[in-house]
């Protein structure tokens, strides 16, 4: 039997970290970093990370919705970055960096709109959500050397003082959505 699967693309900052935060996710079939959301054709992290792109680092899932519905995907997004901040997250900086939603269906652009609402609809105090949400024109895979960047670079310092304690928050705050590798962690 043919698996279903449906596609999602993310930006909440730097996509090694989003990348690792969505692979532990159970009905997530794979996750691809590349840049989307600018103009420039086939662009290089060189050129994205020069800010003149227009395009941000994104993640690129494809997920089974009878396993993982594109509303949980949506809360680790939020839950996982600061959809508050313009252009910003941590400590990197540039519209490469921004929060952003790239639609792959008019059923995602709605579902999209009604959280960020009930979001800043539940926060009166805190700073309203500016994640951006547009129609996905084209997604291009990063490079090779960025796929599988913290599986395949664990021990390095910014996989150790960045990524680990992103996930480490994911696995508390969503434990009920980790897939059976995830949960052995």
């Amino acid at each position: 039997m043919e698996s279903i699967h449906e596609v999602a693309i993310f930006g909440g900052g730097c996509f090694w970290c989003t990348e690792a935060i969505f692979q532990m996710l159970r009905g997530v079939i794979s996750v691809s970093p590349g840049y989307a959301g600018g103009e420039k054709p086939n662009p290089t992290y060189e050129e994205v990370s020069s800010g003149t792109t227009g395009h941000a680092e994104v993640i690129r899932i494809d997920y089974d919705p009878t396993k993982i519905s594109y509303q949980n995907l949506l809360t680790v997004f939020f839950g996982s970055h600061d959809p508050t901040t313009m252009n910003r997250q941590g400590n990197d900086r540039g519209t490469q960096y921004r929060s952003i939603i790239l639609t792959t269906s008019e059923a995602q652009v709605k579902e999209a709109h009604a959280f960020i609402e009930e979001l800043n609809a539940s926060s009166n105090n805190g700073a309203p959500i500016i994640t951006e949400v547009k129609p996905l024109q084209e997604f291009y895979d990063a490079e090779d050397y960025h796929q599988n960047y913290y599986a395949n670079n664990r021990e390095q310092g910014y996989c150790q003082i960045i990524i680990n304690p992103k996930l480490e928050k994911v696995q508390k705050q969503f434990a009920e959505l980790l897939n059976d590798e995830a949960k052995q962690k």
